[in-house]
């Protein structure tokens, strides 16, 4: 619409008029008055006079709102204002609500006595606001005197019985009658049966922007394309909710993503089914039939794949593949990323985007990688962006600027607070010249089934993970399950972020089994005094044999062997108390001795392999007591 003139408002509604009468199936009977409407091409009725206008308002005792004022000039009320308003009012209709819905004293009862003026304001709608609904489907349509803007324009709500929802609201009645157009085609564009097909200039020019903004997608405009795609899915457009859900499923938007009139096509299935059945797995509180809503229309060997693809997500056996070169990044960086280079991984991805080719010509962006075990992990909003940001396709664009890594260096963060508060106790296990699959031989519990590496899971999930067959725990056993990965050039890690409370008269590092021809570290820490006292362990071995180690325990320190300047624990824990501060200036010294970091994404984030390990406790001595539990 032009804007809310006198000429303004006669070409859009003109056209709105055109497009109903149009839409109609000729042999429909109907009432006498929209037969007349629909021979005539015109939904309004006569325009009102300057002087009907003005005894309206002295009426009312308010001079109209400019949009509705200049509307009542062209036509004095409207048929079939969206598809639950079917009058509109005009001069002679327009009233006060004066409360006859009774929300008034609805959302009045709702009201406490903490409530604003504010919301008291809202709630008065229902008493002072001018209701120009006449007939309608439980639909109230009110102006409200007294929420004006600048221009002197009324804001419009409407409230009907069947939505949920709190009342609409429009800036002015312009905009409520844009919406209430967007409306009609909206639902006429759904509408099947013996309605002639719905096509028109303006069904045209919005099919033609929805193509031009697959191709603002693919250059990297993800911004102009979505906001395209929006308005024409308002206008109920096929396509423009599946194109637009494509986007929105990288912003993180996965609330109601359902790739609708894309999803149901099967070249687009390996890349659409995968996300909706991840989203559903983790959501699936409605059960498993709810994951058919989004296919309706789809034959059986579709909906077949979809079940599928839901069991290997929940067994996490899922793999994203694609073809060509694309495809190959995509091996090279589930690799990187199950054992921990995560921001190498998104490099891997990112980088080969170009290369990528969609799979029709209603595929925007690959997505079925969201779902992957190891892959899925790597997606924030700020790399969707990027993701989105990035040309593909063979289209041309300016590539963006990378998105900063997630990985700080060194060890140091494991400090950082985490959503909870304190980070809390940890424990790791660092092995050089090791690669992640051998840590099981040096580490690995051989009665445990955790002997061999595990699939990649949380380390929440890893903890929740039940064995199979009959079970024997010990109270004197101290067997995590940790996960495993790379630490930076020629080391490998295993690390526990949930450790048992530690015994210090029990404790047994596992440095000396593990560095077997080569070097292990181990570091145990909870300086936070989160579980019994405060402490902070270092053990370092080499061939088999601890080289050197110390503990430090609320201020008292325990040392053997030759320990290093830059690790010596009185530079760190020389004033008393120090505790706390002491940990980040330790675990920065630790990292730069040995060169080594953790992966802070894929241990906080991510999936990673897992390994039970052999018991950091020593068997019970004679005299000591213990408990023994079996589990069938």
């Amino acid at each position: 619409m032009t804007g809310h003139t006198a000429f303004g408002w006669r070409t859009f509604l003109l056209r709105w008029s055109g497009e109903w009468a149009d839409s109609l199936p000729h042999d429909e009977a109907r009432d006498p008055d929209d037969e007349a409407a629909r021979r005539a091409r015109w939904l309004g009725f006569p325009p009102a006079s300057q002087e009907r206008v003005t005894a309206m308002e002295e009426r009312l005792g308010r001079r109209m709102p400019p949009s509705y004022r200049s509307f009542l000039l062209v036509t004095d009320g409207w048929r079939h204002a969206g598809g639950f308003v079917w009058l509109l009012a005009g001069t002679a209709d327009a009233r006060r609500h004066d409360n006859e819905s009774e929300l008034a004293d609805m959302y009045e009862e709702d009201l406490d006595e903490d409530a604003g003026p504010e919301e008291w304001r809202e709630a008065g709608i229902w008493r002072r606001g001018l209701q120009l609904d006449v007939r309608s489907d439980a639909t109230y349509v009110l102006l409200d005197p007294e929420d004006v803007d600048e221009d002197g324009e009324w804001a419009v709500y409407t409230w009907a019985s069947w939505r949920a929802d709190a009342p609409k609201r429009y800036t002015d009645f312009g905009s409520f009658m844009e919406a209430m157009y967007r409306e009609f085609h909206s639902l006429r564009a759904h509408r099947t049966g013996r309605e002639p097909a719905f096509v028109n200039d303006t069904t045209r020019e919005l099919d033609a922007r929805v193509d031009e903004a697959r191709r603002d997608a693919l250059r990297g405009d993800w911004e102009r394309a979505l906001k395209t795609l929006d308005e024409a899915e308002e206008y109920g457009r096929p396509r423009a909710r599946g194109l637009g859900d494509q986007i929105r499923r990288l912003l993180g938007r996965t609330h109601l993503v359902y790739f609708p009139d894309v999803v149901t096509d099967p070249r687009y299935a390996p890349e659409l089914l995968p996300p909706l059945a991840a989203e559903h797995a983790a959501h699936s509180y409605r059960g498993d039939a709810s994951l058919t809503f989004p296919l309706r229309g789809a034959d059986d060997a579709l909906v077949s794949q979809v079940f599928a693809t839901l069991e290997q997500v929940r067994a996490g056996a899922y793999r994203y593949t694609a073809p060509g070169p694309f495809g190959e990044a995509v091996d090279r960086a589930r690799e990187l990323a199950r054992w921990g280079d995560t921001d190498q991984a998104w490099r891997t991805l990112t980088d080969a985007l170009p290369l990528w080719r969609p799979l029709g010509p209603d595929h925007l962006v690959p997505l079925g990688w969201v779902a992957d075990p190891v892959l899925g992990p790597l997606l924030t909003v700020e790399r969707g962006r990027e993701l989105l940001s990035t040309p593909r396709g063979g289209h041309p664009g300016e590539a963006p600027a990378p998105t900063p890594g997630l990985d700080p260096p060194g060890l140091a963060w494991l400090v950082d607070p985490g959503p909870g508060g304190g980070r809390g106790p940890y424990r790791f296990v660092l092995v050089e010249g090791v690669e992640p699959e051998d840590l099981p031989a040096r580490l690995g519990d051989e009665d445990a089934e955790g002997a061999a590496l595990d699939a990649p899971r949380t380390l929440r999930e890893a903890r929740w993970h039940l064995p199979r067959g009959p079970r024997e725990s010990s109270s004197y056993e101290d067997r995590p399950v940790m996960a495993v990965g790379r630490a930076g050039a020629g080391w490998s890690f295993a690390f526990d972020g949930d450790p048992a409370p530690f015994a210090p008269r029990r404790f047994v590092s596992p440095a000396a089994s593990a560095a077997a021809g080569t070097r292990a570290v181990v570091v145990w820490s909870d300086l936070g005094a989160r579980r019994g006292e405060s402490f902070f362990h270092l053990s370092v071995a080499r061939d088999g044999t601890r080289e050197y180690a110390f503990t430090c325990t609320d201020g008292e320190i325990r040392r053997t062997g030759d320990i290093p300047r830059a690790l010596d624990p009185d530079r760190f824990f020389a004033v008393p108390g120090a505790g706390a501060a002491a940990e980040r200036p330790l675990l920065e010294a630790v990292a730069e001795h040995f060169g080594v970091r953790l992966p802070r994404h894929a241990l906080l984030n991510g999936r990673l392999h897992t390994v039970t390990t052999r018991s950091w406790t020593r068997p019970p001595r004679d005299g000591e007591t213990y408990l023994v539990w079996s589990m069938a």
